[in-house]
């Protein structure tokens, strides 16, 4: 009787255990499934969002300038300027120029201010000291993403993600590239300008 008992739980065991390691695989499974559905759809957003619409006409829009002080209050604007994907608005705040960016929604893209090497992140800092130690820093801008609006944004002629991220110039020699940190302090190339 105690032999029956003992296999009885021994198999009872056995059985669970196959169970749990097979549940187990299969959330594996699912997961990564769901991981790359993620990725599929966010390529196809991505894609999707590629071809910024272009603005018409020469003016900028009465409806990007009433977003802009709405957005903003009652600062001056320098300058209003169309391009080809934006209307971009130029003004000081708190004692920092500025340039705000409008889609052709007229809803604020983000805005762009001159920054020095010292605002960014320690380890973008120290990773370019390190890896670009041949190079010299020219300009540093922070493009600020307004989180609301997924209308990506162009910088150096290049469409990227919107996110907050500074961009850095470095020289060498005769070459100019353009590097991009993000907030955490990553660091990747962004582009070479000649």
């Amino acid at each position: 009787m105690k032999k029956v008992l003992v296999l009885s739980t021994a198999a009872v065991i056995l059985t669970a255990t196959v169970n749990a390691q097979t549940s187990a695989a299969l959330l594996k499974k699912e997961i990564k499934s769901d991981k790359k559905a993620e990725s599929l759809v966010k390529k196809e957003k991505r894609s999707e969002e590629k071809e910024l619409r272009k603005l018409e006409g020469k003016e900028v829009s009465y409806r990007a300038k009433q977003a802009f002080y709405s957005d903003f209050g009652n600062i001056p604007v320098t300058e209003w300027e169309r391009t080809v994907n934006y209307d971009k608005a130029t003004f000081t705040k708190d004692g920092q120029v500025m340039k705000a960016f409008y889609d052709a929604d007229a809803k604020l893209v983000g805005t762009i201010s001159d920054k020095t090497f010292e605002d960014l992140p320690a380890n973008a800092r120290k990773y370019i000291n390190e890896k670009y130690k041949d190079y010299s820093k020219g300009s540093v801008i922070l493009f600020d993403d307004n989180e609301v609006n997924e209308t990506d944004m162009i910088m150096y002629g290049q469409q990227f993600e919107d996110a907050d991220n500074y961009f850095v110039e470095m020289k060498k020699d005769n070459k100019t590239i353009i590097l991009q940190a993000n907030m955490e302090g990553d660091v990747t190339f962004f582009k070479q300008l000649n």
